[in-house]
């Protein structure tokens, strides 16, 4: 017998399932705070009962779930109910009988034939039931598992680890799940085969006791993401090591607003040398040449509002031709890493800008480990920062509004720039006054007019007031004037992401917003289920739609306000930025700022506020040779800017439909 059947039969004797009753408890913890739990109970009969919840500034699941598991290991049957992150009702329900499946939730009410073994993944799940996909998967031939609604996974052990926790110890093996996300998955499971973490730097689920092991675990597997993104990025990047040509491109400068036709590109050491028409402007002897046939050439795009991880973030980034992203929030070590490899060139990424991000301390604070209170906080933290290569300084919703003036002292002191939420129980005129430069998403703008509704800012509170409330909000009235005035002043500028709102006032149980049929056919199956599903809606949206709509659609009108009145805007999307970035400058375009104008937002304009103006945003001779080539024209038809054939990041160049491929993306 191989060693290779030996390890598969004594994986079989490890499932077999014991017949007495066990419970689990797992914490959920977010960037090192305790935020919820998972309890698992497996019954002789074997019924499995799950309950899952967590808190994230008000938000989060509460799901109770029991599955019954078949003699094969896939679930028979499977029932939920609860809320899910934004608190809308979940009533799921899936059985298996013989060949034939029926599930009904939300927004699917489906029943198919299939004749072979096949694992049903919840719409809305709890981390267990990656625990059950493991363990029949293992069972299956070659450890693949056909998939409902769609999909196949592949499982596959990837490293063992003995981890001593708070009274005990235990021996742990790393499972990788491929053909469920863009990317391989990772999950933990102990001697046992039950659960014992799955997560990432930023949110993590792991054994109750065992909490302290989740530096070590995130360790294995980030070496693991580590050596695939490794691999990745040296099939996909080619390295400049000569001068690059481009030729016959139409060239579009945000500086002068204007595309120049037929031109030439000369590019060395990173940098562009050179800017001509193609027939006066030569190709240095033993250069590169790209023949851009006539597509459009203009400077990378900068996505101001993200959260970049390990992962697939800055791959799609990339493949779509966001070459810079301003990081607003995430864990220091993490980031720092990523960082590194990237520009180390052990993983495809943008250029990542940090902003050091701060909450206080209440039940509602923000995903954060470093927590201001009081003036020697402030002062710890944001010379921590200063020090640290930090840019600017994020705050948050629990932020005491009286410290607010004394953070923007010493950040300004330090040099930094202040922008963040604006914080509970303040305006947003009173945010500004106190010394911020800068206001994070949209909405904030419009709480500062519905101050009498809603003063409690750190629940999603925030987001609900301004759904019933923004439709009646009237743009051209005094007191909104003379607001966008002082912003206007103040040299204060907005990052609207008025995109996430997109998701939030249109989605609802099987519908969503048009803004998802442009990528729908594009990425994984199981990522179409999602955006199909309607998720991301407020609970209220199915009962008001047409309000939800109205007041998103006079936020879009008060983005174009805002430009117009000569209030500065930056281009973020606090989402995806490969995916998500057109998306939002498709609604600039909506609230009628000009393309030519956008595309200079997104570009020289997100460079202006960065500081950055001189080497990035432009295709001049000296400017960093942050380039992308698009098929069409996106000064004429904004939806085009999703059509990028090619990405220059310095002195590295990529094939946007190969680096999309690989995270399984449709380019």
């Amino acid at each position: 017998m191989t060693k290779a059947r030996v390890w598969v039969g004594l994986l079989l004797l490890w499932m077999v399932p014991t017949s007495e009753a066990a419970t689990e408890r797992s914490s959920v913890v977010i960037l090192g705070k305790v935020a919820g739990h998972q309890q698992v109970e497996s019954l002789p009969d074997g019924r499995i009962k799950v309950h899952f919840e967590y808190n994230d500034r008000g938000r989060g699941p509460s799901l109770d779930t029991v599955y019954q598991v078949g003699a094969n290991g896939t679930v028979t049957s499977a029932e939920s109910q609860g809320v899910d992150y934004l608190k809308a009702a979940v009533q799921e329900r899936y059985t298996a009988q013989g060949t034939s499946h029926a599930w009904k939730n939300s927004a699917e009410d489906e029943q198919r034939e299939v004749p072979g073994p096949v694992f049903y993944l919840g719409l809305h799940a709890p981390p267990e039931e990656t625990v059950l996909l493991v363990r029949a998967a293992l069972r299956a031939p070659g450890q693949r598992l056909a998939l409902l609604p769609s999909g196949e996974v592949q499982v596959s052990a990837v490293a063992t680890q003995t981890l001593k926790g708070k009274s005990s110890s235990r021996k742990v093996r790393l499972y990788a799940l491929s053909g469920v996300d863009l990317e391989p998955s990772y999950v933990w499971l102990d001697e046992d085969q039950r659960f014992f973490a799955s997560g990432s730097s930023w949110s993590m689920t792991l054994r109750e006791g065992f909490e302290n092991t989740q530096e070590l675990l995130l360790q294995h597997q980030e070496a693991e993401q580590g050596r695939l993104a490794q691999a990745r990025a040296k099939q996909l990047t080619t390295k400049l090591d000569r001068p690059l040509a481009i030729t016959h491109a139409r060239v579009f400068d945000p500086g002068t607003l204007e595309v120049a036709e037929d031109q030439t590109v000369l590019v060395a050491q990173g940098r562009i040398t050179a800017v001509g028409l193609s027939a006066k402007l030569p190709v240095p002897p033993g250069a590169r040449t790209l023949d851009a046939q006539g597509r459009f050439l203009m400077p990378g795009l900068w996505d101001m509002h993200a959260h970049i991880s390990r992962g697939p973030d800055g791959v799609i980034a990339i493949a779509a031709g966001v070459t810079t992203v301003r990081d607003l929030a995430n864990d220091e070590k993490a980031l720092t890493g990523l960082i590194t490899d990237i520009e180390a060139g052990r993983d495809i990424g943008p250029r990542v800008i940090k902003a050091g991000f701060m909450d206080g301390r209440s039940p509602y604070s923000g995903p954060t480990k470093v927590f201001v209170d009081d003036e020697a906080e402030a002062r710890t933290a944001i010379d921590h920062y200063a020090a640290h290569g930090f840019e600017q300084i994020k705050v948050y919703s629990s932020i005491k509004p009286e410290l607010v003036p004394v953070i923007a002292s010493l950040a300004h002191a330090k040099g930094l720039r202040v922008s963040g939420h604006v914080p509970a129980f303040m305006t947003a005129r009173q945010f500004v006054e106190a010394g911020a430069d800068e206001i994070q998403h949209i909405n904030f703008l419009a709480l500062n007019f519905l101050f009498d509704k809603v003063q409690d800012t750190r629940t999603p509170a925030r987001f609900i007031a301004v759904g019933e409330n923004a439709a009646t909000l009237e743009l051209g009235s005094p007191a909104v004037r003379d607001f966008i005035a002082l912003l206007r002043d103040r040299k204060v500028v907005v990052d609207p992401t008025v995109s996430i709102f997109d998701d939030m006032f249109h989605n609802q149980p099987g519908h969503w917003h048009e803004g998802v049929s442009a990528l729908l056919n594009r990425v994984p199956p199981t990522w179409q289920r999602w955006m199909r599903s309607g998720s991301g809606g407020l609970p209220d949206v199915p009962k008001r739609p047409e309000l939800y709509r109205d007041s998103f659609l006079r936020l879009v009108e008060f983005v174009g306000l805002l430009h117009r009145s000569g209030v500065r805007i930056v281009a973020g999307t606090d989402n995806v930025s490969g995916l998500v970035l057109p998306r939002e400058l498709e609604l600039y375009v909506a609230a009628g700022i000009p393309p030519k104008e956008v595309l200079r937002i997104a570009t020289l304009g997100n460079a202006e506020v960065m500081k950055r103006d001189k080497e990035f945003g432009r295709v001049l001779p000296g400017y960093t040779a942050d380039l992308i080539l698009i098929e069409g024209d996106p000064t004429l038809l904004m939806s085009d800017v999703r059509k990028v054939r090619h990405v220059i990041r310095g002195d590295r160049l990529y094939e946007s439909a190969a680096v999309f491929r690989s995270v399984g993306i449709v380019p």
